[in-house]
């Protein structure tokens, strides 16, 4: 097959950093201000302590806990329907694992249902390291972890059934949920009990809010880690991130600013040339003339229209590496239809 050369740009060879090329010098800038901003805080995180605003669904985990103790009740948690195991799931089994620290000091028996074979390996290991670091690894049950299933309705169903056979005073949807979401959070309602959930998918969201008591809405379910260990690398990323989303947003609205104002001046200049070449009072005779006038009044008027500030300079595409060699290949030409074979397809 034919091979065509096109320079350092193809669409099925990529190369290390080929997606800051296309942003030049102020997209290289741009990310490093963002890593400086990450290490420039977890420097601040190991020396003072960062503040990071209340979320509420985090507060309530021990009231829920506590609550559950009173009762004599056991705590349900179900860290998601990941499989395999992703940085939902690990986040989630983070959250669970608070939950079981604190449910290991009161006490309190839990139980952790897994979707897969992969989650139900991880939340064992998490599980039992928790209890040992709480200097009480005999209150770890090996029934507390289970394995359900890993198809969807029957785990929604599995799962359903533990609620309401356990009476469970407290429950916890932590991680990647879908349309078995409202099937938990309406059944753990229909008993009474504490709900905390959180789920990545948007769409599954709003179901929980309307069943649940506390929803940790979009990036609470990510900061949550850094909130409940305080961590000084977690807490400083946090707040690194927060910086580098306002100064995105910053720059957002700088941009969208200035392109509006680019966009109005360059139409006032066309504007402008096209009244100086006397486009506005043009008859039979001027016609002629019309053209050549205009061509040479557009022209002065895309050189004032290149003094004017326009934030589109900062992204000019930066020089590939000149030992690139990069090719695309050619994409084998149609044949051309036979005469009659429209009629015959007919």
């Amino acid at each position: 097959m034919p091979v065509e050369k096109v320079g350092w740009w193809s669409n099925n060879i990529p190369q290390l950093g080929e997606q800051y090329w296309d942003t030049g010098w102020f997209g290289l800038l741009f990310t490093l201000t963002f890593v400086i901003f990450i290490v420039f805080n977890v420097s601040r995180a190991r020396k003072t302590d960062l503040f990071i605003r209340r979320v509420a669904g985090l507060n309530a985990i021990e009231e829920a806990v506590g609550r559950a103790t009173e009762m004599g009740k056991p705590v349900l948690m179900v860290p998601g329907l990941s499989d395999p195991v992703n940085a939902y799931a690990v986040q989630a089994i983070n959250i669970c694992a608070h939950v079981t620290r604190i449910a290991a000091k009161f006490s309190n028996p839990i139980i952790l249902c897994a979707y897969s074979a992969s989650m139900y390996t991880l939340a064992q290991e998490v599980i039992r390291d928790t209890y040992q670091s709480e200097g009480v690894p005999e209150r770890y049950d090996l029934d507390s972890v289970r394995y359900i299933s890993d198809r969807q309705f029957a785990f929604a169903a599995g799962v359903s059934g533990l609620i309401l056979r356990e009476q469970t005073a407290a429950t916890f949807f932590l991680g990647e949920f879908y349309a078995e979401s409202l099937i938990f959070a309406e059944t753990a309602n229909s008993i009474g009990a504490i709900q905390v959930a959180s789920s990545t998918e948007a769409t599954q969201t709003p179901f929980f809010i309307a069943a649940c008591d506390y929803v940790l809405i979009g990036d609470e379910f990510y900061a949550a880690s850094a909130y409940l260990t305080r961590e000084p690398v977690m807490v400083g990323s946090l707040v690194g991130q927060d910086w580098a989303k306002m100064t995105a947003i910053a720059f957002i609205l700088m941009g969208v600013a200035s392109q509006s104002i680019f966009v109005s001046s360059k139409a006032k200049l066309t504007e402008k040339a096209f009244l100086a070449a006397g486009g506005n009072k043009l008859s039979k005779e001027q016609s002629a003339d019309f053209k050549d006038k205009f061509k040479a009044e557009t022209k002065t008027a895309k050189e004032e229209e290149a003094k004017l500030f326009n934030i589109q300079k900062f992204f000019k595409p930066g020089p590939p590496p000149e030992d690139l060699d990069m090719q695309r290949e050619k994409l084998p030409q149609e044949p051309e239809a036979a005469p009659g074979a429209a009629g015959a397809n007919q």
